[in-house]
């Protein structure tokens, strides 16, 4: 549906951009089908039951189209084809699968169960486990974690003030469900039994459609959903953090397409390119990405992050008219492994969970995000196959010739061998413990942030409502010496985690801007950091009630320029080291959001059981193939979905 006018079309990709952040690769599951299949989503496998479908129907015709690159080079002629169609057929997925840890030999003989090792017990880490678990019962997991503490970046914290209590949280806050990452999550949350424990912020709050940047000495409303149009477009044309987003984007369809060597490029430049102006990305786009990444637009890479918009300059030479060509067709350029996923998650999702979050903006748990970590650990230490090493450093990661394993080293312990072994650890980590042997993952930096929570009593002490706001580059330095990313305001964003009835909010400082940093600022001065921002921005003097601090070092990998391209040969490097006894996950890699590191693990596992996936990196630096579908709306999905559980 096209949006309502006058907000254009290239604010809302920027906004959705801001409210829906994805970093996940594109790819196309290389099998092929039957030429009775190829005529409705072409190299699509999504089951067998589905392709029954397909053959005994006979296929439509209608809607052809091709998908071009770069240079005009074709990639694919992708029919349109309903999701709605497709959704019911894959409820057996998981039935139809093959397991990928054969119980018996070509003799007929019993064989010893699989031997699994996981590095890290982070969020990736646990889910990891846990998919092995579920998909392969007689697997012996073991999981191997450096600290006293499972669950990585994951932390809830309760401070008691005054006798009440306060959340706070050092990482994570809030997860949203409506990308294919999302759906996994959600399937997750299913399946530990934590429906009940659900906090929704809807699309109907003031979290959800207030939303701000400060720019060049305020808070100034981001367009949305629920917003007047007219105040929308009079901020638009008159507030200086909008310029020159109105002109580029009414002349970015006369600019030429990319050169045709051109494999990737920066945030920064990409849109400066589109839009003949570094403007819109130094004033608004930046600040989106201190928001996710805490990294710089000009290092980033687009093609990793916004690869919708890589691909709609290559599909129509146009971003503008791609997003033309979508809304006049009623179809949706969609990513091929996004659509499996999706259609292979969405139908196991029960309707009642689908209802909750149909009309949610952002969600988290009565007693903080570190829920979700906490309910693994539980589960998975209730299962007699997996073993926990706590405090267990590994040294060293090498494949074994001799029997074809992988040979894990630790500290203490005399060196352990495994059928398979997946790393969740940073790349840079892997890349030292496997003697760097695997260079290209050596290549990933990551940066630090300092989170800094602070509670004050009065209710009333933000004078504006919402989620909270981020920070361009484009502030001076007189305006942001700290070098804040952004504030969250979590007394908005998520509401009944807290007994206490004051304000609460959280300042995020660092990131790319303390890449040149030998130390870090101590406790005391991360607090007097925050104060600070608080006092020049929002004009708060009030002394906190309550505070915490976290520096949380290296946390956010940074997919810089050719991010992809040194995945793929990371892909090569693990297949010649390792000969496929060593794959990886996490957020080095697909994704640094939570629901990206959940669906990472998921990916791993269930493409290990199909025999799709070997190093976790197969589809790494492929040309990226898309499927023109016309796509329903999620109430006709989750209609489908009622039916199919016969709900009325």
């Amino acid at each position: 549906m096209p949006p309502q006018l006058p907000e254009h079309v290239v604010i809302t990709l920027l906004r959705q951009c801001y409210i829906t952040p994805r970093c996940q690769a594109s790819r196309l599951c290389p099998q092929p089908l039957p030429d009775s299949c190829t005529r409705h989503v072409s190299t699509f496998r999504p089951c067998t039951r589905l392709r029954h479908r397909h053959a005994a129907r006979g296929g439509t015709q209608a809607g052809n189209s091709s998908i071009h690159t770069r240079a005009g080079d074709e990639l694919q002629s992708s029919p349109k084809t309903s999701l709605l169609e497709l959704a019911p057929a894959c409820v057996g997925i998981h039935q139809s699968t093959v397991a990928f840890a054969a119980q018996h030999n070509d003799r007929g003989r019993k064989v010893e169960p699989a031997r699994i090792a996981v590095l890290g017990g982070g969020i990736t880490g646990l889910a990891t486990a846990h998919y092995f678990a579920r998909e392969n019962p007689n697997a012996k997991i073991t999981v191997y974690e450096n600290s006293a503490r499972l669950g990585g970046w994951l932390k809830s914290h309760y401070m008691d003030v005054d006798g009440e209590s306060v959340l706070f949280e050092s990482g994570p806050r809030t997860l949203r469900p409506g990308t294919p990452p999302g759906l996994v999550t959600l399937e997750l949350i299913q399946e530990l039994g934590l429906q009940n424990e659900l906090l929704i912020t809807s699309t109907a709050s003031e979290a959800h459609q207030n939303r701000y940047l400060y720019y060049p000495d305020r808070l100034v409303k981001m367009p949305g959903a629920g917003q007047d149009p007219f105040d929308m477009a009079w901020r638009v044309m008159t507030e200086p953090v909008f310029k020159g987003l109105i002109w580029g984007a009414l002349t970015e369809q006369s600019r030429p397409i990319r050169p045709s060597d051109m494999d990737d490029e920066s945030v920064g430049s990409f849109l400066a390119r589109r839009m003949m102006s570094d403007e819109p990305g130094n004033n608004i786009v930046s600040a989106v990405l201190h928001g996710i990444y805490a990294g710089d637009i000009n290092q980033l890479s687009v093609k990793s992050l916004m690869p919708m918009m890589w691909h709609y300059e290559a599909w129509k030479g146009s971003i503008i008219k791609a997003v033309y060509t979508r809304m006049a067709e009623k179809v949706e350029l969609v990513s091929k492994r996004d659509l499996e996923l999706k259609l292979e998650v969405l139908p196991m999702i029960k309707a009642d969970l689908l209802d909750v979050m149909r009309h949610a903006s952002v969600y988290s748990f009565k007693e903080g995000i570190g829920v979700l970590s906490a309910a693994l650990e539980r589960a998975l230490k209730e299962n007699p196959n997996v073993e926990f090493k706590m405090e267990t450093g590994v040294t060293a990661v090498e494949h074994d010739g001799e029997s074809d394993s992988i040979k894990i080293s630790t500290r203490h312990e005399a060196p352990a061998k495994y059928t398979k072994a997946i790393s969740t650890v940073p790349s840079s980590v892997l890349s030292s413990l496997t003697s760097n042997t695997l260079p290209s993952l050596a290549r990933t930096h990551s940066v630090t942030v300092m989170v800094v929570n602070l509670y004050f009593k009065d209710p009333h002490i933000l004078t504006e409502r919402g989620f909270g706001y981020l920070i361009p580059r484009s502030i001076p330095f007189t305006q942001n010496p700290e070098r804040a990313l952004g504030v969250v305001f979590d007394s908005d964003a998520v509401k009944g985690q807290d007994t206490a009835t004051g304000t609460k909010v959280t300042v995020m400082l660092g990131g790319h801007w303390w890449d040149a940093f030998e130390t870090y600022p101590d406790e005391e001065e991360g607090i007097n950091m925050a104060r600070s921002v608080l006092h020049r921005h929002l004009k708060i003097t009030d002394k906190p009630a309550a505070t915490r601090v976290s520096l949380q070092r290296n946390c956010i990998p940074q997919y810089t320029v050719g991010h992809e391209s040194r995945l793929q040969a990371a892909h090569l490097d693990l297949m010649r080291e390792f000969k496929g006894k060593l794959a990886v996950a996490g957020n080095s890699y697909t994704g640094v959001g939570l629901n990206d590191c959940v669906r990472a693990a998921r990916d791993v596992v269930m493409g290990m059981k199909r025999g799709t996936t070997v190093t976790g990196l197969e589809d790494a630096g492929r040309k990226d193939l898309y499927a023109q579908v016309a796509v329903p709306s999620s109430a006709d999905v989750e209609a489908g979905i009622r039916r199919r559980e016969g709900r009325s």
